[in-house]
């Protein structure tokens, strides 16, 4: 009866787009990571353009999204966790803290390679491999960014990201599609019905400062806040297939001090050198799905969960 009740539990948490929270520090450095799952080969994004690029979507396995951004919290249980500074090469990737202090707003200040380092700690703290290569000794000067060989890489061409990685930064694609693909098509905006959102309600945007990660409303594919707060780092470089370390990156998400026009729709790409850190500037995660055996232990528990929304 229970291996029903937990192949049951399973069914429902997928069909309903439910992510297993990730766990991670301890003591009172613990602290979780929300997911939302999105699928794989029954939504393929195909080809599709912004920012006069076009992109060929792929089809690829089915992965998760973080609900919200990282807040300053969870970086700072991080750092402290970590053990030795967030730092290295070049230095003036690493000489800011936050701008904006809040304990649940999205840490801010933070380069591309800074959102590297939280994103291999996220792995390496949980039995996986790092996601991204960096020569070095971790916490000195000397700690830089590499790429991985096509032989260690994500199809044997995301030279940035690991294979075996588990939890990663979204690539454009992967970020887009779990901000505006609606099963069928991609949406201009994140609403649930692809309407422009309005200010202060669904989106933070047209503001003077950022607010606590999913102080809006639940967006298309349940995440908050990709279409404001923030702007977040993504992965992929901005146009460079080539993948050079220092190559700028993609960013995508509105700002809170952006307007409608800018920064929220599908069609908005950011660019950003990676070394740079701005307090617009965020970053969520994404991660694999965990295995079987993983999601049933936690299955459950995720279906009381659902219910007890369901009975508020």
């Amino acid at each position: 009866m229970r291996a029903k009740a937990v192949a049951g539990a399973l069914a429902i948490l997928l069909a309903a787009g439910f992510g297993v929270a990730g766990d991670f520090g301890t003591g009172a450095n613990r602290f979780t990571i929300d997911f939302v799952t999105m699928p794989g080969d029954a939504g393929d994004l195909g080809s599709w353009s912004a920012d006069n690029y076009t992109f060929s979507g792929v089809n690829r396995d089915d992965y998760r999204i973080g609900l919200y951004e990282i807040t300053n919290d969870q970086w700072n249980k991080f750092r402290t966790e970590l053990g030795v500074p967030v730092t290295g090469s070049p230095s003036d990737a690493y000489d800011d803290s936050p701008y904006w202090l809040e304990t649940n707003v999205p840490t801010n200040m933070v380069s591309w390679y800074e959102a590297a380092q939280f994103v291999n700690w996220l792995n390496t703290s949980t039995g996986h491999h790092a996601a991204y290569k960096f020569t070095g000794m971790q916490g000195q000067s000397d700690y830089a960014f590499d790429t991985w060989d096509s032989s260690e890489a994500v199809g044997n061409t995301n030279l940035y990201r690991h294979k075996d990685a588990f939890y990663y930064l979204p690539t454009e694609d992967e970020w887009v599609k779990a901000a505006y693909w609606n099963g069928t098509s991609i949406q201009t905006f994140a609403t649930p019905d692809g309407s422009a959102p309005i200010q202060g309600v669904e989106t933070n945007w047209g503001r003077n400062s950022p607010w606590n990660v999913g102080s809006g409303s639940e967006e298309l594919n349940g995440t908050f806040d990709m279409m404001g707060n923030v702007s977040e780092w993504l992965e992929s470089p901005f146009d460079d297939t080539s993948y050079g370390t220092a190559s700028f990156r993609g960013l995508r998400g509105g700002r809170y001090w952006d307007g409608i026009s800018h920064g929220l729709g599908y069609y908005d790409r950011g660019i950003g050198n990676p070394r740079y850190e701005y307090p617009v500037r965020g970053f969520r995660v994404a991660s694999q799905i965990p295995e079987p055996a993983t999601l049933a232990l936690l299955a459950l528990g995720g279906l009381a969960l659902i219910r007890g929304r369901h009975s508020l």
